[in-house]
């Protein structure tokens, strides 16, 4: 496995592998990126992993120095999973003193974590941009439990024409039904006990509506699941699966979205919705 720390590292190991197939992160690695790199890898060709937390994507109120970061084991991990390249670059190359641009994003970015976190989704496009613009990915392997995130990333590659195919991978959860996502490690053993009821509440919403029911029966169902289990929503919503627009009657493809406090974590989760 390759470890590129400068832009000439980076180019030189290029040179050598060829079109490759990026895997994004920010470090703290878990089965949930190792299952996107597996999805790299089972597409053929060479695979690369980027780790890199981005300062650009954290708001005022968000801890960017807790962030958990631990390098040794990532990179143990993506050697075993059988990464070819890893991109680590520092916070001085992603962004030099004299850089004026930035991705203005719209559309999917601007409802539900866009309006609960300003300035987020610009932060993820600019990185995920300038790591393009450095890797000259094949494709992108993006974790469907950030549903609102893959979708703004998408909207990025296809108005700028960038030539990379964006691929979305199933999440990836806990027996219990638990999204796998670094925030895990953060809830108290407590709060980790009633964390699955989030996806209880999600799929209860999604039978309803498949089985007949209305949208309004659906979120209320799901919301009731919540308030049960003590998980605070701040948002429970039925949305176009692309747009991410709210939706009031049946519509596919679409998704239910869901992001909940526990304690002082936030979890976000999705589910698909039949037809």
């Amino acid at each position: 496995m390759r470890i590129a720390r400068t832009i000439a590292e980076l180019n030189a190991a290029l040179d050598l592998l060829g079109a490759v197939r990026l895997v994004p992160t920010m470090g703290a690695l878990h089965a949930g990126h190792l299952a996107l790199l597996a999805a790299a890898r089972a597409d053929g060709g060479p695979t690369a992993a980027s780790i890199f937390v981005n300062p650009l994507q954290f708001g005022p109120a968000e801890d960017f120095s807790a962030y958990p970061r631990d390098e040794a084991g990532d990179l143990q991990k993506l050697e075993a999973g059988g990464c070819d390249l890893v991109w680590l670059p520092d916070p001085a190359t992603m962004y030099p003193p004299d850089a004026v641009t930035t991705i203005t994003v719209a559309g999917p970015a601007t409802g539900w974590e866009g309006e609960l976190r300003p300035g987020h989704f610009a932060g993820v496009a600019t990185v995920v941009a300038k790591l393009f613009g450095q890797v000259r990915p094949r494709a992108a392997y993006f974790g469907e439990k950030d549903w609102q995130q893959v979708q703004v990333v998408t909207r990025m590659v296809t108005d700028l024409r960038l030539p990379v195919e964006i691929v979305p991978v199933p999440t990836v959860r806990e027996p219990d039904g638990l999204a796998l996502s670094s925030r895990n490690r953060f809830l108290l053993p407590e709060e980790r006990e009633v964390a699955p009821a989030l996806h209880r509440a999600l799929r209860t919403a999604a039978t309803t509506v498949e089985a007949g029911g209305t949208i309004e029966d659906a979120l209320a169902v799901g919301r009731n699941v919540l308030r049960r289990a003590g998980l605070i929503p701040d948002y429970f919503a039925y949305v176009d699966a692309t747009s991410l627009a709210p939706l009031t009657a049946k519509r596919s493809p679409a998704r239910l979205l869901a992001a909940v406090k526990l304690g002082a974590i936030r979890l976000l989760d999705n589910v698909a919705v039949a037809p």
